[in-house]
């Protein structure tokens, strides 16, 4: 029995245009009709609690009768909450107040965007600390009262100014710059300090402060020329900074090469005569060379900028000694190849001009003179540098060959292990005496070593000494023929690498003898002991 009732059923066959429905055939789609409609609330009520919710809405219906391949309910909703109004009255009697919607309006009325499809995107939120300036961003602003627009007409045009958006860090960012910075300029020397650049050196948080720090360093080697600890403390800081392989100092380089090389060449540094501002330019040179490795392969300009930097300093007269002093020092860190270009072909000319300055006849200013050594000290160290890594490729020409080694008979003699020797004396004492062999041929005296032995280490009869000796003899000419063919293309080798390496190095002789004619005996410490010989 059916909860539809067959009137039902006739109703609905009227509405779609069926008048003459039998009651039979009502009655008999009754159950049919509620199969159907149990099927489809079943399926909402799944559809319910796949979006977990506890109550049951229309979308739940459309969705069921979707799945079963039947035609949505159409009709329209709204996203609005219902409207109760107090019937006229009653107090405690509500309904719902309904509006009338035109159709004509409604069809009209256009049509919503479509839904997009969900998917997932992504995006830099910050690149190396700074934010990209997309749409996924929000964008960074100043509060209204820092940002100030004026406007003026300049050639007819209106111009917006605005001031830029200042960058904003973390407090405690901003603290460990400010004790970084207090620690660096007034106490260089304390412990604090150098535990500071060790964590400079090591602390991957840092790159937000990079900027400013490199800022710093610029206005503080400008301001404090005069104060040489507070210059060696700021250099010291770029060390740190520089040797911290987690942030990203390349991108900063511009801006700290002119302050490295301003403690390099600079005139004058410190503001006393027993300052030794000597160190600081040694110092600034080993700094610049470390950079200059490091990031070369990333700047291809930048080794070729720095030298012609140097360069122009050590070739212009009209700078001063502690200048020349700082661009030698820093062609020297920079290798023996740099000092075998740029100083050795003005080494000459410049000793000439340099030596008036050091005698006390021709110079009296005491404090020149000692300026004029300290160059002179500098050239030597950098000659010295180009003379020793020339010379010491002579180690290899002398050290006696290893593996063979070659008699007059052409015989080679290949060294063995303490082991095989051990077992050839074992051999030579099982067998007896060397007995000499004539034969009609020019094989000469054969040893009976030479022959086939058994395993119990005794010679065999007759037969055994008419085959034995001569595939004895077969072998040891063939061993003495392979072993004469590794003679041979051993000597080849070591001939083949003498030529070329007397070819690679054949100016190294002219060079120290050069050297010593301009520096005296004061060049041979340079020189390697085992390579020394050959030049004296």
């Amino acid at each position: 029995m059916s909860f539809v009732p067959k009137e039902t059923i006739e109703v609905i066959a009227q509405s779609i245009g069926i008048t003459n429905l039998s009651p039979d055939v009502a009655l008999a789609l009754a159950p049919d009709l509620e199969y159907r409609i149990r099927e489809i609330m079943q399926e909402s009520i799944k559809c319910m609690r796949h979006s977990m919710r506890t109550f049951l809405s229309t979308e739940d219906v459309d969705t069921a009768l979707a799945l079963r391949n039947l035609e949505p309910i159409y009709g329209f909703t709204s996203n609005d909450p219902p409207r109760f109004k107090r019937a006229a009255g009653h107090k405690d009697l509500f309904y719902i107040d309904d509006k009338d919607v035109d159709i004509k309006d409604l069809i009209e009325a256009p049509l919503p965007k479509a839904p997009l499809d969900t998917s997932i995107t992504s995006h830099w939120l910050a690149i190396e600390g700074v934010q990209p300036a997309i749409p996924e961003n929000a964008p960074v602003e100043a509060p209204p009262s820092e940002i100030r627009k004026s406007e003026y007409k300049e050639d007819g045009l209106s111009v917006d100014v605005k001031l830029p958006v200042k960058h904003l860090i973390t407090r405690e960012l901003q603290l460990y710059y400010e004790k970084i910075t207090y620690l660096t300029l007034n106490k260089s020397g304390s412990i604090p300090f150098r535990r500071a650049l060790v964590s400079l050196a090591t602390d991957s948080g840092l790159h937000p402060l990079v900027p400013y720090f490199t800022c710093f360093v610029a206005d503080e080697v400008a301001r404090n020329l005069h104060n040489l600890a507070v210059l060696f403390a700021l250099m010291r800081l770029v060390r740190s900074l520089v040797q911290n392989s987690q942030i990203h100092i390349e991108l900063y380089l511009h801006q700290l090469m002119p302050p490295i090389i301003t403690c390099l060449v600079a005139k004058r540094i410190g503001s006393r005569l027993s300052d030794d501002h000597w160190e600081l330019r040694n110092f600034s040179a080993n700094l610049v060379a470390s950079i200059c490795q490091r990031f070369g392969h990333i700047y291809h300009n930048l080794q070729p900028r720095v030298t012609k930097t140097f360069l122009h300093s050590f070739l212009d007269p009209t700078k001063a000694l502690p200048q020349h002093y700082g661009a030698i020092k820093g062609i020297e860190a920079l290798g023996s190849r740099i000092i075998h270009l740029l100083i050795l072909p003005n080494l000459e000319p410049y000793l000439h001009l340099l030596e008036p300055e050091m005698q006390p006849e021709k110079q009296n200013n005491e404090m020149k003179r000692h300026e004029a050594w300290q160059v002179y000290g500098a050239l030597l160290g950098a000659v010295g540098k180009c003379v020793h890594e020339k010379v010491k490729n002579f180690s290899n020409l002398f050290s006696p060959p290893t593996r063979l080694t070659s008699r007059g008979s052409g015989k080679a003699i290949i060294p063995m292990s303490g082991k095989r020797k051990a077992s050839a004396d074992n051999l030579m004492q099982q067998q007896p005496p060397m007995k000499k062999l004539s034969t009609d041929g020019h094989g000469g005296v054969i040893p009976m070593n030479s022959m086939s032995v058994d395993m119990k280490g005794s010679t065999g009869g007759f037969s055994t000494m008419m085959g034995a000796p001569v595939m004895s003899m077969a072998s040891q000419i063939s061993t003495d023929k392979a072993a004469g063919r590794e003679v041979i293309d051993e000597q080849r080798k070591v001939s083949a690498t003498l030529a070329q390496a007397w070819k690679d190095d054949i100016d190294a002789g002219n060079l120290v003898s050069s050297v010593v004619e301009l520096f005296g005996e004061r060049v041979l410490p340079f020189v390697p002991n085992p390579e020394a010989f050959m030049f004296l």
